[in-house]
């Protein structure tokens, strides 16, 4: 029925924008004019139809399910899917699966490195090595050159931890070429992952120029600056809980079965 209200009016009574009413009618009015019952079956239809409805196969979810139980984090989940070339499911996707798993009462939540998502909060910082590690040097420092991968040189560092931190791997990976180097840590300690670094980087000295790694629960590369000596290249830190700043590292660690 029309009441003859604007679309600011309605929008206040509906407590939304007056932009978003001005998309719903001009996506689903009708020759005679705005139908409900009309609009939400046209809703219907496109979402069926939508790419979207293919990424809650019960096939990719089940696969995404096995990768979170064996440890992989939404990003490297994401990222490896995306080098399949298959569908294009982000890590926010595999996110809100996990948050509706939870909801329904499902323990998919616990497979997390985090057992909830925080989103890179300044109160985190500490707790992520900042203001521990001895002449941190932060991402945004970083030449913005390198984000482009124009030539071989800049690297990305991590640690892969076995059990409880008792022993551990430290993985470069140059991102440029993909080219990956791994080193047996005996034991997760500061001296013990820079004389790892060293010793994998040394023989590629010429062919090192910057090395972004992240802070380390365990503040394992709190050494830094004797790598960066060692190997003449620049050390830099990634931001808190952004492990996406080093998706070359994080994707090519390993990589999981073709889902299938």
């Amino acid at each position: 029925m029309n009441v003859g209200r604007s679309l600011r009016q309605i929008a206040q009574t509906l407590g939304c924008h007056s932009s978003t009413i001005s998309r719903e009618l001009k996506r689903n009015s009708q020759p005679d004019g705005y139908c409900p019952e009309q609009a939400q079956k046209a809703s219907d239809k496109r979402r069926q139809k939508a790419d979207k409805a293919s990424k809650r196969a019960v096939s990719l979810v089940q696969w995404v399910r096995n990768l979170l139980e064996d440890e992989w984090s939404p990003e490297q989940i994401a990222g490896v899917i995306k080098r399949i070339g298959s569908l294009q499911v982000s890590h926010q996707w595999i996110y809100q699966m996990i948050y509706r798993d939870k909801a329904a009462g499902g323990d998919l939540w616990k497979c997390c490195r985090l057992p909830e998502r925080r989103r890179y909060q300044r109160h985190l910082a500490k707790s992520a090595g900042l203001g521990k590690i001895p002449d941190r040097v932060g991402i945004e420092h970083r030449p913005a050159e390198v984000e482009q991968r124009l030539w071989i040189g800049d690297w990305e560092g991590d640690t892969v931890l076995k059990g409880h931190k008792e022993s551990g791997l430290a993985t470069l990976v140059d991102r440029r070429t993909g080219y990956l180097q791994a080193a047996l840590l005996p034991e997760v300690k500061a001296s013990l992952t820079a004389d790892a670094i060293i010793r994998l980087l040394r023989p590629l000295r010429g062919a090192v120029k910057t090395l972004t790694l992240d802070n380390g629960s365990e503040l394992e590369f709190a050494e830094h600056r004797r790598i960066g000596k060692a190997v003449t290249a620049s050390t830099y830190f990634c931001d808190p809980y952004r492990s996406s700043q080093r998706g070359t590292n994080e994707n090519t660690v390993s990589a999981p079965p073709t889902p299938s």
